[in-house]
């Protein structure tokens, strides 16, 4: 039987309602496009689909190098209009269930060209912040196979479309890669009390049980060691590799990248442009022309996370407007107050009172 690599060592999880965690770039944004390409086969439009997101069809949909990730924040808002436009709180189950291999990139591929589930499951300890940085599987062995999640962020009005998405997401890309029914045999212990539509999570896994501390799939062990249908040693190691350099690549991050995590971080005392650049060890002109060539720019990247960060504040905390404004650095609340209006052309307070926010 092949070993299973040890888990890759990662930080501490942040379970927390933190807007740095909800606001950073997080989710490889493939995953919101399959949300949208459902919504798109139940026949709803696109101006449907995005209403109330701050989405926008074309940028969600764009093809840029580097890849700009979604934060958890931008991807929670568009799943609760799924819930709501489809009334269907399973709906995690069937997006994860239609993922495809190949929505997971290099990872996927590398996967489909593994020797055995074993390796699989290896090539997920190690890639999965490829694609995204909210979730991951830990892989226990305790007489079965235990593929146990642990979750970095956690938010009530996502948590179960977030568990089934995982969970029929994993099933299948094990099933595509070994070609077996495992739904009929894996115990899958669902992190929330049992709701009334518990038939459709019995019908997509018999076994299934509610009421866990954290999502659980029980697997039988001799699992690990199934060979994959199409391994391929050759396009395994070139999808080994591409993975290696996405990984070394994302270490750094892309400029534009790099300058929002810092702007998340400023907690309102935000860096001149001329600061930015020394804090990236550049000069200002080579900041721009980088950003520009990311089809980006300083001051853009400014008013969206003043604006991202403006908008969690008053959807998820009690702070007054005026906190809010002195948090993004305004000495002036009618100033915010204005600039909030060119951006979503509501008011802090309207746009408090329409989210049902505190």
């Amino acid at each position: 039987m092949t070993a299973v690599p040890p888990p890759v060592t990662r930080v501490t999880p942040v379970t927390h309602a933190t807007p740095e965690a909800w606001l950073r770039p997080s989710l490889h944004p493939v995953y919101a496009r399959l949300i949208c390409a459902e919504l798109l086969r139940r026949g709803f439009t696109q101006a449907e689909i995005l209403q109330g997101t701050r989405l926008h069809w074309a940028e969600l949909h764009a093809h840029r190098t580097p890849v700009e990730f979604l934060s958890f924040e931008q991807v929670r808002r568009l799943i609760v209009r799924a819930l709501d436009l489809t009334a269907c709180p399973w709906l995690g189950l069937t997006v994860g269930d239609g993922t495809q291999l190949s929505a997971h990139g290099s990872l996927g591929y590398a996967a489909m060209a593994a020797a055995d589930v074993a390796q699989v499951l290896g090539l997920m300890q190690r890639f999965t912040t490829l694609r995204e940085s909210v979730a991951y599987f830990d892989v226990e062995l305790d007489g079965a196979l235990a593929l146990v999640l642990r979750e970095e962020i956690r938010c009530d009005d996502t948590h179960e479309y977030l568990m089934g998405h995982f969970a029929a997401g994993l099933l299948r890309l094990l099933e595509t890669v070994t070609g077996q029914d495992l739904r009929s045999c894996a115990r899958v212990q669902w992190p929330f009390a049992a709701p009334a539509w518990a038939d459709a999570y019995l019908a997509h896994c018999p076994q299934s049980t509610f009421g866990a501390e954290r999502l659980r799939i029980e697997l039988p062990v001799a699992l690990l060691g199934c060979p994959s249908l199409a391994p391929d040693p050759d396009a395994h190691r070139l999808a080994v590799r591409d993975c290696e350099r996405q990984l070394t690549e994302a270490q750094g991050g892309s400029v534009g990248a790099r300058v929002r995590r810092r702007l998340l971080a400023a907690s309102g005392a935000y860096p001149t442009l001329a600061e930015m650049a020394a804090l990236e060890h550049i000069g200002e002109r080579t900041l721009m022309r980088h950003l520009r060539d990311e089809g980006l720019s300083y001051q853009g990247l400014l008013d969206r996370v003043r604006e991202e960060l403006a908008c969690w504040l008053l959807v998820h905390t009690g702070l007054s407007v005026e906190a809010v404004a002195e948090r993004l650095g305004y000495q002036d609340t009618s100033n915010f107050s204005r600039t909030f209006r060119r951006w979503l052309g509501v008011t802090p307070r309207a746009f408090r009172e329409s989210a049902g926010a505190p």
